[in-house]
């Protein structure tokens, strides 16, 4: 009894029961041991279902190689990889050599070390699609594993478009009833008033309120088609050789006087002259839009200060406002440049649509992080 438990403990075979054999009061301590680690068994099982579940209903192909010996064999292949690719879950990697060389022949030419890139699959008689490749290495318990995952970008851009549309529908959506469903209760009310007989000087009155607020709603949804007119139709960038420290500094004079109604300190360290291929005009637009979103972050703190800077790197200049306002609240990070996205009531919410939008329309990029307990936003453009 005793060389037949051992025998399965180290067969990790745990289908036997023990518990009503006669020989159990006699070994008591080794069923404990035997039980023990069955339950082990038990709870690792699950936990490896748990994880292949997981693995299962991520949408990223992702594949886990196990080194043996000198020799890689796939540990595990999740089913995206495995239906998106049209392979069966197998074991050898010279199978997946087979059907996907363009991915293990990067691998192997890189010695199965950590990387991330990107490459051309085509998949049976389909279009050829661009995946992003990432790699890593892990080892534990003597074992190498190497991890492979791929997405598809183009799959990848789909997704962060539909998001966008549907981000900016809502935003769309609340401007528009916030607009029409007043006008709507309005004209219901006077309908009925009109179909009155005699008019009082209180139903008066209230036609004329009714119809202020109509014409109220009304101008502000022509100001909102505007704006979105203004977005779709953002002309081309007439360029021109642009000193930056000049245009900076004439922006700044432009809002020179709202900053010291508001009293902020606004410190230009641009000392140098470097000249960029800009349209004049739609530029200092953007570091108008920049400075203004500073000026309003700043109205509910008592240090208010905003500081330019320049930085240039491999060609490129980086124009860098930063303000000591309270900063952008991490739950609308990634909206702050959705067109009519405003935390602030009389905002419209196409600033920094429109900054950016100009920018890349540069050629370049507009970036914000926080740094020291500040707001930082980067235009980073090409110099001349």
């Amino acid at each position: 009894m005793y060389d037949r438990t051992i025998a399965s403990i180290l067969q990790n075979d745990f289908s036997s029961d023990f518990s009503k054999h006669k020989s159990y009061n006699n070994y008591v301590r080794l069923f404990q041991l035997y039980d023990q680690l069955k339950n082990k068994q038990q709870e690792e099982l699950s936990k490896d279902t748990i994880f292949r579940s997981i693995l299962d209903t991520i949408e990223t192909g992702i594949i886990l190689l196990k080194k043996e010996q000198e020799e890689w064999s796939i540990f595990l292949m999740n089913d995206y990889f495995s239906n998106h690719f049209t392979i069966p879950k197998v074991s050898k990697w010279n199978y997946l050599n087979n059907h996907i060389p363009a991915l293990c022949s990067i691998i192997e030419a890189a010695h199965f070390k950590e990387m991330k890139t990107t490459l051309q699959i085509r998949i049976d008689q389909q279009d050829t699609q661009t995946y992003m490749l990432q790699t890593s290495k892990s080892q534990t318990f003597g074992q190498t594993y190497y991890i492979i995952m791929l997405d598809s970008i183009q799959k990848v851009v789909e997704k962060k478009e539909k998001e966008a549309w549907i981000n900016l529908m809502k935003v769309i959506s609340h401007e528009l009833l916030n607009s029409l469903t007043p006008i709507q209760s309005l004209s219901q009310n006077l309908n009925e008033l009109v179909q009155q007989d005699y008019l009082s000087k209180e139903d008066l009155e209230d036609i004329r309120m009714s119809v202020a607020t109509m014409l109220n709603r009304s101008n502000h949804l022509q100001e909102f088609v505007d704006s979105y007119r203004r977005l779709a139709m953002l002309p081309s960038p007439n360029k021109e050789k642009v000193v930056l420290a000049d245009l900076v500094q004439s922006s700044i004079n432009i809002m020179q006087p709202l900053f010291k109604a508001r009293r902020i300190k606004i410190t230009n360290t641009i000392d140098f002259k470097r000249w960029i291929w800009v349209d004049k005009n739609q530029m200092e637009q953007v570091i108008i839009n920049l400075l203004t979103n500073s000026m309003y972050a700043l109205d509910e703190n008592e240090k208010k200060e905003i500081t330019i800077r320049v930085e240039v790197k491999d060609k490129r200049v980086y124009l860098i406002i930063a303000d000591t306002g309270i900063g952008i609240d991490s739950a609308i990070e990634d909206k702050i440049f959705l067109p009519f996205f405003t935390t602030r009531k009389e905002g419209a919410g196409i600033g920094l649509t429109l900054s950016k939008n100009i920018v890349e329309a540069h050629g370049g990029y507009l970036a914000f992080k926080k740094e020291n307990n500040q707001t930082v936003f980067t235009v980073c453009l090409f110099e001349s």
